[in-house]
């Protein structure tokens, strides 16, 4: 707040700030010099952080390493696909991805996404008789239709991995985001609901998964025996599946572990400040927030909503502009030079395939943060930022 009272426009890229908690925990790493998840017997924060997370997502397993994109590798590593299986992706995702089923030895295949954000079930479904796999990318927080793609995948038995890096605390039918695939994975960057600058963890119910997973993640020799029951499975594994060494060091977990009894307030702060901008954003003629589908409770850390009506690419462009002279950023997905989330970027993938539906959402989709630290007068700063600046552009 100026010296005047006036409301300043908020820093939305600040960090969420790191509990207190955390602090002891860390001096006594330090000193010690066990920073190596292996270096204890038992005990060790990694250790702990997984059962931890577990049991808040109520799944049986967890595994904490190096980033979300790791855990998305050793996912699809552990399903022992063939070299060259298709694997279903949303087209509208983050590049990381696509990345994960390109170094699982995989081909990624792009589904239709539409003004919501969510997969076109048509397209999916058109896609996925020959698919080994299927990678749903909740993005932003948006929940596809699970119980439709549960269902076509089950009737196949083709697996589903959750990347569920923006949904830590989303709900569907009740039942938590991450629980109702094979694998979920989960990220703990700096812009996430929960914030430890790098990370990830996977959770599943499938011990025979875990189990691959750890020994691929980097637990070498006889590590495995301080990763608690599965004994055999590990034994079974030893020295048969390679090392890509993922794991997640104890200073991460020390500053993650703190922060999982707060996700539920995070979760309703998030919401909450949410739906008070969507609501005056759904006001304006010229933006439209998408509502959620009914099964889903929302975990929004941002906003996500779409220039509505006939706007060009300058007039995108100089919305983009307005908001930033009243101090707020917006991203256009589809504007935005290079960005990571535009397929037509992925050039690691060869030619961008024809995906007319994805696109034209992208062209017109745009992207605020609204971390849940924000007060109500910054939220309403934020939302009027925005209103103006469509109303400045499209009069």
């Amino acid at each position: 707040m100026a010296p005047d009272g006036q409301i300043l426009a908020p820093k939305v890229y600040d960090a969420e700030p790191i509990p207190e908690a955390a602090r002891a925990e860390i001096d006594r790493l330090l000193l010690s010099g066990d920073l190596f998840r292996y270096t204890a017997a038992e005990g060790a924060p990694v250790a702990l952080l997984e059962q931890e997370f577990a049991d808040l997502l109520g799944a049986k397993y967890a595994l904490a390493v190096a980033s979300c994109s790791a855990a998305l590798f050793l996912s699809l590593k552990a399903l022992d696909l063939p070299r060259g299986a298709r694997v279903l992706i949303p087209a509208f995702t983050f590049a990381a991805v696509p990345s994960a089923v390109v170094h699982a030895d995989c081909t990624p295949v792009l589904v239709e996404v539409g003004d919501n954000y969510r997969v076109n079930m048509a397209d999916f479904e058109a896609k996925l008789d020959d698919a080994a796999a299927v990678m749903i990318s909740h993005m932003r927080g948006h929940t596809s239709d699970m119980d439709a793609i549960m269902a076509l995948c089950d009737a196949r038995n083709i697996p589903v991995i959750e990347d569920a890096a923006h949904s830590l605390g989303t709900q569907w039918h009740g039942r938590n985001i991450g629980t109702i695939g094979k694998v979920g994975c989960f990220s703990f960057q700096s812009y996430k609901l929960v914030n430890a600058g790098e990370g990830g963890i996977l959770i599943t119910d499938d011990p025979e998964i875990v189990a691959r997973c750890v020994i691929m993640s980097g637990a070498y020799e006889s590590n495995w025996k301080k990763h608690p029951g599965m004994q055999n499975s590990y034994m079974l594994w030893q020295n048969k599946l390679p090392l890509y060494n993922m794991r997640m060091q104890n200073l991460s977990a020390a500053v993650i572990r703190p922060q999982l009894p707060e996700v539920a307030s995070r979760v309703a702060k998030g919401r909450t400040g949410h739906d008070r901008v969507a609501d005056q954003l759904n006001t304006c003629a010229h933006l439209t927030v998408p509502p959620a589908l009914p099964p889903e409770e929302r975990a929004p850390d941002s906003i996500q909503f779409n220039l509505q009506g006939d706007w060009t690419d300058a007039e995108a462009l100089r919305f983009q502009a307005e908001a930033k002279k009243r101090g707020v950023s917006v991203q256009v997905f589809g504007l935005s030079e290079g960005n990571a989330r535009a397929f037509w970027n992925w050039e690691f993938l060869g030619p961008a395939p024809d995906l007319p539906q994805t696109r034209a959402m992208l062209m017109r989709a745009c992207d605020v943060r609204l971390p849940t630290r924000l007060t109500e007068a910054e939220l309403d700063y934020i939302a009027r930022a925005l209103i103006g600046s469509a109303d400045d552009v499209r009069g």
